[in-house]
């Protein structure tokens, strides 16, 4: 790790540069990645050891190779074949180790990806901070829900930059719902729908495998790890998520981030109750997690959460969100819009039953009739407002970026260690629901699940 002074002097370029970059001058820019390595100085180069480069480690390797004054220059995998394609990614740069230990020992690195599957995540990242190296973990942040306890105190104890990759709350879209929520433009907000859907095999995991993968190619010791010993398996290895052993499905891999961008907008913690229900409808081959999962969640800030996830239907595709408010909704998807909320009471059906004298009263009174007029203005004039378009948006390359920021300043990241535990623990919860058929409940005070 660099020396106390390396670091001071890194900040002090980096926040010197940006003021330079601030005034308008363009000899900074940067306009492909092979010009990223040289436009910083060597010594103020933030080194990175990338532990497993499988499909997202390498769209994380993507967004990074974007970012200036960052070199990837070791990773590993348990698949020749996917440490191929990250060095040819890299332009032949990193170097190939066959053990994450020999990353975590190399003096050289300032900081590590972990993204390799849940089982693993524990182990890596207690061992990476107690290495000294600053880390980016792919979400979820843990494989069972006290783990996340053991790698906030390894954290705090290290005093490394520690971030958790759900990007979603670093894009444009859901900083600005932030926002609007804030400003009290929806009203009092009690309900939240949020929603994960697809509806193909690969989108349920059943990945294609590579046609090389074999025993030789294939080091199956070195991904069971701590996981259960079985026998040799190409699909629990390329698809992993699909078992128990390795991962906690729907839950852990997609209502992570969901439940990780409601905290982030509502400021909340932790539900206070949750409830939810599972079942494996369709992809039976090849899987031991449910492919459909309905949730309730409850938070103590005065809101609930419907939670929801399959992968049988696409008719709501891919992730969103919407905001309830009692004047108005917020949208929340590739985009942000707002919906006005138009309400008009309407007591005729009750009024009909009234004594025809009473009935003819009751429509005559200038205020009923100024309230109806006004309401049904409000309902003709209102319109969905488009509050930021559906964009392209890189959020995973934002998201790096807040890290290596923090790593510079040694500030904590908005997405530290607590937050991707509280996070990651309302998943284990929904899946301890759905195993024992009854709520589960957040104790507060110990930052875990509560026992009675």
């Amino acid at each position: 790790m660099a020396s106390k002074q390396k670091e001071i002097n890194r900040r002090r370029f980096f926040r010197d540069g940006a003021a330079v970059a601030g005034a308008g001058l363009g000899a900074l820019i940067v306009t492909s990645p092979s010009s990223l390595f040289s436009a910083v100085p060597p010594s103020d180069r933030i080194t990175v050891g990338y532990i497993g480069a499988g499909a997202r480690a390498q769209q994380i390797m993507d967004s990074m190779l974007l970012i200036p004054g960052v070199e990837i220059t070791k990773l590993c995998d348990a698949y020749t074949g996917r440490v191929k394609r990250a060095i040819e990614r890299c332009k032949g740069r990193p170097k190939a180790v066959n053990d994450y230990r020999q990353i975590l020992e190399d003096k050289s690195i300032d900081a590590v990806v972990i993204g390799t599957p849940d089982h693993w995540h524990k182990k890596m990242a207690i061992d990476a901070v107690q290495a000294g190296k600053d880390v980016y973990i792919e979400k979820p942040l843990t494989y069972a829900v006290d783990e996340g306890l053991e790698i906030i105190e390894a954290v705090k104890a290290n005093d490394r930059v520690f971030q958790v990759g759900s990007q979603g709350i670093s894009s444009k879209a859901q900083r600005k719902a932030r926002d609007v929520i804030a400003s009290g433009k929806l009203g009092q907000i009690t309900m939240i729908r949020a929603y994960f859907n697809r509806n193909t095999a690969g989108g349920a995991w059943i990945y294609p495998i590579p046609p090389n993968a074999n025993r030789q190619t294939v080091n199956w010791g070195q991904f069971l790890g701590p996981a259960p010993k079985r026998a040799f398996s190409m699909p629990r290895f390329f698809r992993w998520r699909c078992y128990k052993d390795y991962s906690g499905g729907i839950s852990t891999d997609l209502f992570v981030h969901l439940c990780t961008t409601i905290h982030f907008l509502m400021d909340a913690q932790a539900p206070t109750q949750v409830m939810g229900m599972g079942e494996l409808y369709r992809w039976k081959t090849s899987r031991d997690v449910p492919d459909t999962i309905n949730v309730s969640l409850k938070y103590k800030e005065g809101f609930m959460v419907n939670m929801s996830g399959t992968f049988n239907n696409t008719m709501t595709s891919g992730s969103g969100f919407q905001i309830l408010g009692t004047e108005g909704s917020l949208e929340i998807g590739g985009g942000l819009t707002f919906h006005p909320e138009t309400p008009m009471e309407n007591d005729r059906w009750v009024v009909r039953s009234w004594a025809t004298e009473l009935e003819t009263a009751y429509y005559a009174d200038p205020k009923l009739i100024a309230y109806e007029q006004e309401a049904k203005a409000r309902e003709a004039a209102a319109e969905p407002e488009v509050i930021m378009p559906r964009g392209e948006e890189d959020s995973t390359k934002a998201h790096l970026e807040h890290w290596f920021d923090c790593i510079r300043s040694r500030t904590n990241p908005e997405e530290n260690a607590e937050v991707g535990h509280r996070a990651c623990a309302v998943a284990h919860m929904v899946n301890m629901s759905i195993e024992s058929g009854d709520s589960v409940y957040w104790d507060f005070d110990r930052q875990t699940v509560k026992r009675w």
